[in-house]
């Protein structure tokens, strides 16, 4: 069987899986599982950019989706009634801009000074007034801004130009607050690699998941920045709202003329209409990717991976290469975190779950070919299947193999409840099953 027949028949398999979804349940779980497939997908990419092409084994992957979030919450929400008077926002943002300032006159101190006490003493001098005069300004603009309505905001809000009242109109803020995310993650990618990229892989890891908890953190407690646990919900959409189908005339004849609810199919075209867009963002990210990767920087990056110290004594720069396959890897799984934030319409920093989700991307990625940016794609589409189907599948098994059990048998409801927890279980196998019989992946890297 050829290469092409074969990766045809693997995407034709889940193909036939969605359509069984459609049929069996439902065709809105169908679309569900499409989306957050193609989410998923997209998430693949982005780490394979960065253990396939250069070998960064990067576990802080939440991380840099929770900033994303974050980017599309910024961008998409209007700025909260009161936060942004003089006391506010703009004293929050001056605070900000001098904590930067400090870090980096103190970097800037480092690099020209010569060694010596005198230089030490500069830096600590520095950095510890600085802190304190941050914290003068920083302490009471965030109180000011979080005694503002508390219940409902508390916040600084985005940037949406309709205000409260007709926010939810500019629905394409929310798009460019795609293209935010990918680029507040590349930014916080380039901090992190300045400092951990020189860490042995094993550390690096390490590192990596530590900065994502601190990032997602922050997110939590920060209540000025994005509500923290409250949460921000009711973002704009890109895509119609389901109330505003169900109220046009011509939606509702179209839809009983083809025999379908009103209801129902407004929940089906919202759906679509993430799809498509979701679809036309994986097959640009894919396109470059691909393009990257067939480039003599893709070769480059490639040869460093397999080995660092002949590409090193070949006259290349390791460390920068690591560092822009880092940001741009990142930064595919910022707007990746972006979109998903954008299909749930709402931001909640309590669901990001570094080590867990960071698992599961890891799995898409081995499981479809590490290296292969078409083998991430399937990956993110089978794993994410089976991830939401594994667990109504195992409670039918097991009431299936405990039909002829009687009722109140304690063995019975013993295997019953434990359907709930075969999802890992079956990642586990999945992914054993693959290492064994295909090592190397599903499609393999060439």
């Amino acid at each position: 069987m050829s290469e092409t027949t074969r990766n045809t028949l693997y995407f034709a398999l889940v193909a036939v899986l969605l359509i069984g979804t459609a049929i069996f349940q439902s065709a809105n779980t169908a679309l569900f599982i499409l989306n957050m497939g193609l989410i998923s997908a997209i998430m693949a990419l982005g780490v394979n950019l960065q253990w396939g092409f250069a070998g960064l084994f990067n576990v802080g992957v939440m991380g840099f989706v929770a900033l994303g979030g974050l980017a599309v919450a910024l961008t998409s929400m209007p700025p909260a009634p009161g936060a942004w008077a003089s006391s506010g926002g703009p004293m929050i943002v001056l605070a900000l801009a001098f904590g930067a300032a400090t870090v980096a006159l103190a970097v800037y101190v480092q690099k020209k000074m010569a060694a010596g006490r005198a230089k030490v003493l500069a830096t600590v001098g520095i950095l510890v007034v600085g802190f304190f005069i941050y914290r003068a300004i920083f302490d009471p603009a965030v109180g000011f801004v979080e005694a503002i309505n508390p219940a409902n905001a508390g916040n600084i809000g985005g940037l949406n130009p309709g205000g409260v009242e007709n926010f939810k109109a500019h629905g394409y803020m929310t798009i460019l607050g795609w293209g935010f995310g990918g680029l507040l993650a590349a930014g916080a990618a380039w901090v992190i690699g300045k400092t951990a990229l020189g860490l042995r892989s094993d550390y690096l890891a390490i590192a990596t998941l530590g900065i994502a908890e601190i990032i997602i953190a922050v997110m939590k407690n920060e209540d000025w920045l994005a509500r923290g646990v409250k949460n921000i919900i009711g973002m704009p959409r890109p895509v119609p709202y389901e109330i505003d189908l169900q109220n046009s005339e011509s939606f509702v004849a179209n839809a009983n003329a083809i025999g379908i609810d009103p209801v129902t199919a407004s929940t089906l075209w919202v759906k679509l209409g993430y799809s498509v867009l979701f679809t036309i963002v994986l097959v640009v990210i894919f396109l470059m990717a691909q393009a990257a990767l067939k480039s003599p920087w893709g070769r480059m990056m490639r040869a460093i991976r397999d080995n660092e110290v002949a590409a090193e004594a070949m006259g290349k720069d390791v460390t920068n290469r690591h560092l822009q396959i880092f940001i741009l890897g990142s930064a595919v799984c910022g707007i990746a975190g972006a979109m998903m934030t954008t299909l749930d319409s709402q931001l909640t920093p309590g669901s990001y779950q570094p080590l867990r989700f960071t698992f599961l991307i890891w799995v898409m990625v081995i499981v479809g070919g590490s290296g292969n940016n078409l083998g991430a794609v399937l990956g993110g589409f089978v794993i994410w299947f089976f991830w939401v189907q594994v667990e109504p599948i195992g409670l039918w098994l097991m009431q299936l193999i405990t039909s002829g059990m009687a009722e109140g048998s304690a063995l019975k409801s013993h295997l019953i409840d434990s359907a709930a927890h075969m999802r890992l279980l079956t990642m586990g196998l999945i992914l054993l099953l693959v290492l064994r019989f295909s090592p190397r992946g599903l499609i393999p890297e060439k």
